[in-house]
Parts: structure tokens; sequence; C-alpha cells
């Protein structure tokens, strides 16, 4: 398989050849950055980490190029951070036993560019190669302007799929803007609290960022926690940690769906929800 730009890169862990990493795939997550995966998308690595009967596979979209630093990483260029982030996220995809990561290495102007169709092609090339059964995206509501830009090429690439080979689900998971927003009926919580010690480790794979001034490490494993114990009031908690995520299946089932409808639908109802409590109170 020949990707669009020459820095691309892949990483089968088990040196398999990429066309049998790809089609032993159940779960597949796509990506803007190295360390979203981990984030984001951490309830399919769980599912199949240590399993032969599922496979986890990861695609990040963007090169890297322009991520914060500070400290020992302060004086780095942005093609040597390129390369340390690269094989960061090879690390990860060993740690975590990926059937394969890819990286596409598309500058950001590129992916926010809707007009080409590099970015787009790839992804449809991998997503028919693969024919994952769940897949876990950005969400459309994420304040990242790149994340949002990876979401739209993405649902454009599963859009133009065969029907037979969409995924049975696709979540819109969270990065840069948390979930809890969302009404119980549109929330789905994904459990994230198997292989603790995994799920740490996986983060902490990217001392670019963590190093570099972000501390992904501690605030990942908050949120996950936090939503645990405040996704439900009147219930014992279930879950030791919880990734929230949008059900983005209809947007790929219909392709005639609009996505600002469908999104800001989500943000109508949680404004109903408030402004129906506030009345039901009110004197």
């Amino acid at each position: 398989m020949k990707f669009s730009s020459p820095a691309a890169d892949v990483c089968v862990p088990d040196g398999r050849p990429l066309g049998r990493a790809l089609s032993r795939t159940t779960h597949l997550g796509v990506a803007a950055h190295q360390d979203d995966l981990e984030i984001m998308a951490y309830p399919g690595i769980a599912a199949c980490y240590g399993r032969r009967d599922r496979w986890f596979t990861g695609v990040v979209v963007t090169d890297g190029a322009g991520s914060p630093r500070t400290g020992k990483f302060a004086r780095y260029t942005d093609e040597r951070m390129k390369a340390v982030r690269r094989a960061e996220q090879r690390r990860a995809a060993r740690l975590g036993r990926y059937s394969v990561v890819i990286q596409l290495a598309h500058p950001s102007t590129r992916v926010k560019n809707a007009q080409h169709p590099a970015v787009r092609a790839d992804l449809a090339a991998i997503l028919r190669a693969a024919a994952p059964e769940i897949v876990y995206l950005h969400n459309p509501a994420d304040k990242h302007d790149t994340h949002v830009a990876v979401f739209l090429r993405s649902l454009e690439a599963l859009r133009a799929l065969p029907p037979a080979l969409r995924p049975v689900r696709v979540y819109g998971c969270e990065v840069w803007r948390d979930l809890d927003w969302l009404v119980d009926a549109d929330r789905r919580a994904l459990d994230t609290s198997a292989h603790p010690e995994l799920a740490a480790k996986l983060i902490a794979v990217f001392r670019s960022q963590i190093a570099g001034g972000k501390r992904y490490d501690l605030a990942t494993a908050g949120r996950r926690f936090a939503h645990a114990t405040f996704h439900t009031s009147h219930a014992t908690d279930r879950a030791t940690a919880l990734t929230l995520a949008m059900d983005l299946t209809p947007l790929v089932r219909n392709p005639r769906l609009s996505v600002e409808k469908y999104v800001l639908g989500h943000i109508e109802r949680l404004r109903a929800d408030v402004a129906g409590r506030l009345r039901k109170f009110s004197a």
C-alpha cells in the first residue's frame, strides 16, 4: 500500500505483512496527532490487548510538526520534533500490541483543506483494507481545528465505503473538549478500566509532550477517573475509568445527514435539559 506522503511511516509490531495486519483489524482509531490515539481510543486498545481475535489499528494523520515544546525540547526544530514523535508513536504501538500503526505525515494545512484529495484517499484505502467493526474518531465538537478537520476527512472516507464495509459502530471521542455536557441519552460511556498500568505507560511514552510542558499523563487519567464518578448521580460506580463519546454511526450510515445539524441537535438537547430543570424548580 502506497500513501501520498513520502514521509508516511508504517509499523507492524509483530512483523506481519501490512495487508495481513490490516485485514485482521477489528478496532481502528483515526487521530490527528501522535498520542491522540492513546488518549481518545484507549477503549479500543484495551479491548484488543492480549487478544488473538481482536486487533487494534491506529492511524495518525498529521506529521507532528507544530507541537509546543519547552525544556530539553525547546530548541528542537520541526524536523527533529517530527522524528521524535514518530518514534514515540512506534513505541506506543509496540507497547500496546497494536496490529499496525500508520503515520500518514500530512501537514495540518493539507488536512484542513477540504479540496485536497490526498488525506481522504489515504484514509479510504486504509479503511477498505481494514474493514473494522468499531472506529474511534475525534468528536465534531472538539475545539482543536486540526482535530475537527481530521474528523471531517475521516467521515468523508467512511461515507465513501460500500455499505458492507462500513463499521458497525463509530464513536467521536474527547481530547480537547470533554463530552460530559452531553445529555444522558446522547452520551456513550466507554469503559477504560482495563489494564490501568498499560494506560499509564502508553501516555508516558510521549515524553516530548510531557517533558515539553503538557502533563497529558495526569490529565488523561484524571478525566477518566472523574467521568467514572460523575457519570451518574444516583448509582454507584460500575467502572473505575470512563472515556465519553458521541455516537457518530448515524452520520456514516446516512451520507446525506448534515454534520452540523447532527451536532447542533446534541447542543439543543442540552439547552432544553438545562432550561427544563430550571423551570421545574422555579417559583
